[in-house]
């Protein structure tokens, strides 16, 4: 049996909380890495690098044909107007979560957009920017305030949650309350590369701290044996969450 967690007023599948980033050029690629990864993964994340292929939705299609659970990570940014019909359009597709960026408008228009399926999460400050990055955009906020700032904007227009770091993940927790969904990326095994991301925690780190839901790339990936990359990191997570 599947350990259930209790989270937020619902029951999360410890074996769903790991969302492999499938950040490969081709659908055939993607195919291949999910079989391989079988049982080990649950639930994917497909990005821009797939969504600037021509196979972006027949591979949302296979997944969800092979019982797996997708999160669209497109980052819709637009007028409200576009991105309300563009997120009624992929309300239709199967996806569970949809990310999106921008200001109270855009968040509004995506979470009335959204229907009862799809799940719209706001970024709030990508993990790989620093705080130095934010002073040369001219934001005078800290990484932590931004952070918050932007995610009670999120909930306050109805987005089911927030894309943050794990960092940022105790602070939200206290902020937000048990309600809003928060999903981190930037999650490095202990002895794991950093590479390009700033702001990183592990896996019990991030869990503790109150994120859900795991966001897990090139670790998995770039692993000599990816499957038992996942099969380890799911057993931090059963362990850590009980």
């Amino acid at each position: 049996m599947v350990a259930l967690r209790p989270t937020l007023g619902r029951s999360i599948a410890n074996r769903d909380r790991l969302i492999f980033a499938l950040d490969v050029p081709d659908l055939a690629g993607a195919q291949r890495l999910v079989e391989r990864l079988a049982d080990a993964v649950a639930f994917y994340k497909i990005g821009l690098e797939l969504a600037t292929s021509p196979h972006y939705f027949r591979l949302l299609d296979w997944l969800i044909g092979h019982d797996k659970k997708v999160f669209t990570d497109l980052k819709l940014y637009d007028i409200p107007a576009t991105v309300s019909a563009a997120v009624r359009q992929l309300s239709k597709s199967g996806a569970s979560f949809l990310t999106v960026h921008g200001d109270r408008a855009i968040m509004e228009a995506a979470a009335q957009s959204k229907g009862d399926e799809l799940k719209v999460l706001v970024v709030t400050v990508l993990t790989s920017i620093a705080p130095r990055d934010l002073a040369e955009m001219g934001i005078g906020l800290s990484v932590e305030e931004l952070v918050t700032l932007r995610a009670r904007q999120a909930v306050a227009a109805g987005c089911d949650g927030v894309i943050a770091s794990g960092l940022e993940a105790p602070a939200l927790r206290k902020t937000l309350g048990a309600k809003a969904l928060i999903v981190t990326p930037g999650i490095r095994p202990a002895d794991g590369d950093r590479a390009d991301q700033r702001r990183v925690v592990t896996p019990t780190q991030a869990l503790e701290g109150g994120a859900d839901y795991l966001v897990v790339g090139r670790p998995i990936r770039d692993a000599t044996d990816p499957y038992e990359a996942a099969v380890a990191i799911q057993e931090e997570i059963a362990r850590a969450c009980g």
